[in-house]
């Protein structure tokens, strides 16, 4: 059994997880979509106690794409497909786009700045 030292992280992320691995900006935010409708697909699979077999015929789906889903190996599977599984599903989906609150870039050369949107109110 590992000690507690031995459990503790080794690097910290605050934000977003994808940003962090390196992904673009649009890579980072399809992949967040992605684990949020998942995590709700799973959440309500939970609750119902649906069988693979019988998410094959709710989803309308093969065994082994259930199976993949269930294990969480979505990297090939679109963000249409998880809302259309979603709405077989009987799930809500709702999306909100808006400015982001700030932003940090690189500039030309090389420095690390902090960009802030205005928000925009409308007349």
């Amino acid at each position: 059994m590992k000690s507690a030292v031995e459990n503790k992280p080794t690097h910290i992320v605050k934000g977003n997880i994808f940003d962090a691995l390196g992904f673009s900006a649009s890579e980072a935010t399809a992949l967040k979509v992605k684990a949020e409708i998942l995590s709700a697909i799973l959440e309500h699979v939970r609750t119902q106690g649906y069988t693979q077999g019988r998410l094959v015929a709710i989803l309308d789906e093969y065994q082994p794409s259930v199976s993949n889903l269930l294990k969480g190996r979505i990297s090939q599977v679109s963000i249409e497909k998880l809302l259309r599984y979603a709405d077989r599903l009987g799930l809500e989906t709702r999306i909100s786009i808006r400015p982001q609150a700030s932003r940090t870039r690189v500039d030309k050369a090389g420095v690390v700045r902090q960009t802030t949107r205005r928000k925009v109110a409308a007349a």
